[in-house]
């Protein structure tokens, strides 16, 4: 069970700074929506609306990611509080077709053994 434990660590810091450059790029594409509303007449509106569309969504990438990546590095340490959350955050990437299901799904189903709860709350845990 600590190899899976140790893959689902990985695999949540990778999928958190997935999500992380992610959003990083979004807020780039808000931030030449923005420029295109400021630069050209007559489409204030249309580049205003989409800028902020795009901001809306690069911040909720970026809370995302930071989360999946924060949730790896407390599963690494073996806090309890970190399987919770890896849990709690395990539900919203099911909707996130297909590598947000499958990851997901691995961290249902290494995080409910018995063994990863002992893992969790036995000597090892901080």
């Amino acid at each position: 069970m600590p190899s899976h434990l140790h893959l689902l660590w990985v695999l949540q810091v990778v999928w958190g700074a997935l999500g992380v450059m992610l959003g990083v790029s979004i807020l780039m594409l808000a931030a030449g929506a923005a420029a295109i509303g400021w630069t050209t007449q007559g489409e204030e509106l249309a580049a205003g609306i989409t800028a902020a569309a795009f901001f809306v969504c690069a911040v909720l990438l970026l809370a995302a990611g930071g989360a999946n990546a924060w949730v790896g590095t407390a599963l690494r340490r073996r806090h309890p509080y970190g399987r919770l959350t890896a849990l709690v955050l395990a539900v919203p990437n099911l909707f996130v077709l297909p590598f947000g299901t499958a990851l997901g799904v691995y961290a249902f189903w290494v995080l409910l053994h018995n063994d990863a709860r002992l893992m969790f709350e036995g000597p090892n845990a901080q």
